[in-house]
């Protein structure tokens, strides 16, 4: 199967995009939503089934199936009911990447009835582009496709998911939630759902102090504040902060800090040689709004702080380090690490970034 070009923002745009066509009540015949990312999906679901139809016609006219308990017969007989008391009869598939004959719902998305909206939940991956079903849902209903940031796309999308609830959010708290909860968006809605509803009551900005006390996570020791002593060269306060995530292993997986880690030193990185090329070929340093997308950061407050923060830093040294960075992320799974502990290899990584 040909690998998808969909790319994360192309997920959001659509995802916005199908949400407000709901919301206004355009319906298509078929929706066939899947991926890997399962928030978007689980959201537009969410919303066909509460949407379409009120309270009293759900009782009658909406039927939720699951793949690995179903067949594409059962799910197509379903389809082809007429809506009792109503416009629109309802049919939600969840699952259905575990339905053995999904490509046989082909049979009814070829020729779908007009009074009936089929929601197809497809995820972990997509389905077959190649598949009958596919190419018939295409061309008759709506295909979303659900795609996984990357660790640099999270913070910005968290930072507008923020906004549109009427909140802000501060660089340092932001990092602390995106560090500690990967790119996971359920994971990090459900905690800022809890979140926004625990803050004192006209709170319009979430800073570190919030997350600390309402998710758990420590404000001054935490991958924010490791990479900010690792790169302002303060050897103790970095290994104090190893130290604490040694103590407290599954709170600070050895693997997400090592890639907070690599991503500060990429920026370096990537900031040094626009700096070298501005200096030795004539070429103009980009203008922030430029190097914002450069570095892919949405945070004005951390570039700023990354030009302050990269002329100290010699471009050859810091190869080095995304080197050792790279070797201790193997290190992490398991290859070659000689049975050391997530801590140890903390440490000892650290300490070899400081003998560059």
């Amino acid at each position: 199967m040909a690998k998808s070009s969909v790319k994360f923002k192309d997920s959001v745009a659509a995802f916005e995009q199908l949400s407000k066509q709901i919301a206004a009540r355009r319906f298509a015949p078929i929706y066939l939503l899947m991926g890997e990312e399962s928030f978007f999906i689980d959201r537009l679901c969410e919303q066909l089934a509460t949407t379409v139809l009120n309270e009293a016609e759900r009782s009658f006219n909406q039927i939720t199936l699951y793949g690995k308990e179903s067949d594409a017969g059962t799910v197509v007989n379903c389809c082809r009911q007429m809506p009792m008391m109503g416009s629109y009869e309802v049919i939600i598939v969840k699952e259905a990447q575990q339905m053995r004959d999904l490509d046989k719902l082909s049979l009814y998305t070829t020729k779908p009835s007009p009074t009936t909206i089929l929601v197809v939940c497809h995820k972990e991956k997509s389905v077959d582009r190649r598949s009958a079903f596919y190419k018939s849902t295409s061309e008759k209903g709506v295909v979303f496709e659900s795609v996984r940031p990357r660790d640099y796309e999270i913070g910005p999308w968290l930072s507008e998911y923020i906004a549109g609830k009427g909140c802000s959010i501060t660089p340092k708290a932001l990092s602390m939630l995106t560090d500690h909860l990967g790119t996971d968006i359920s994971k990090i809605s459900n905690e800022l759902s809890k979140l926004l509803v625990s803050l004192p009551e006209g709170t319009r900005s979430i800073t570190d102090a919030h997350i600390e006390e309402n998710v758990g996570i420590s404000k001054d020791f935490n991958n924010f504040e490791l990479c900010k002593a690792v790169t302002e060269k303060d050897m103790v306060r970095s290994l104090t902060i190893a130290e604490h995530f040694a103590r407290n292993p599954k709170d600070n997986p050895l693997l997400l800090t090592i890639m907070a880690l690599f991503g500060k030193f990429r920026e370096i990185f990537i900031v040094n040689y626009l700096r070298w090329q501005a200096n030795h070929q004539i070429r103009p340093f980009p203008g922030d709004a430029e190097l914002m997308g450069i570095v892919k950061t949405g945070n004005i407050f951390a570039l700023k702080e990354l030009k302050q923060t990269a002329p100290t830093w010699d471009n050859r040294k810091v190869f080095n380090i995304l080197g050792l960075l790279r070797e201790y992320d193997a290190k992490s799974k398991g290859v070659n690490a000689g049975g050391a502990t997530e801590g140890e290899l903390l440490r000892e990584l650290l300490l070899k970034i400081f003998m560059q």
